[in-house]
């Protein structure tokens, strides 16, 4: 069966709007929580085993910027989690709900995560 519709091969022309960004930037967050939080249990749970196991933790925290650095994208992932999250239960409530409103709340969401995850920064270094 033959279309005349347009086809648009070509996906760097494509703009999406500012909701679908934060839609898609808050499924990202969550998946980042989901493997930042194992990986913060592993260093919670040596951290208690013992005090070496203490000692081990803090060592990794002040010598190693992985380590560090996966702090803060968990860090960061939970922010911006939490505030897309807040976004998501007012449109549930029937806020935010039109066209405009609904690209406010995705900017001002965005804005929050992004000053979230630099005060995590600045926290953590």
């Amino acid at each position: 069966m033959k279309t005349n519709r347009p086809v648009n091969m070509d996906l760097t022309t494509i703009r999406l709007p500012i909701t679908a960004i934060a839609s898609i930037l808050h499924r990202i967050s969550g998946i980042v929580l989901f493997v930042g939080t194992a990986f913060l249990i592993w260093a919670l749970g040596l951290s208690l085993s013992s005090a070496q196991g203490f000692e081990q933790v803090s060592q990794l925290i002040s010598s190693v910027f992985w380590f560090k650095f996966i702090i803060w994208g968990t860090l960061a992932a939970l922010g911006y989690h939490l505030v897309a999250g807040v976004r998501h239960l007012l449109m549930d409530l029937g806020l935010g709900e039109t066209k405009e409103s609904g690209a406010l709340g995705s900017q001002i969401s965005l804005v929050v995560g992004v000053l979230l995850a630099i005060l995590a920064g600045v926290w953590l270094w």
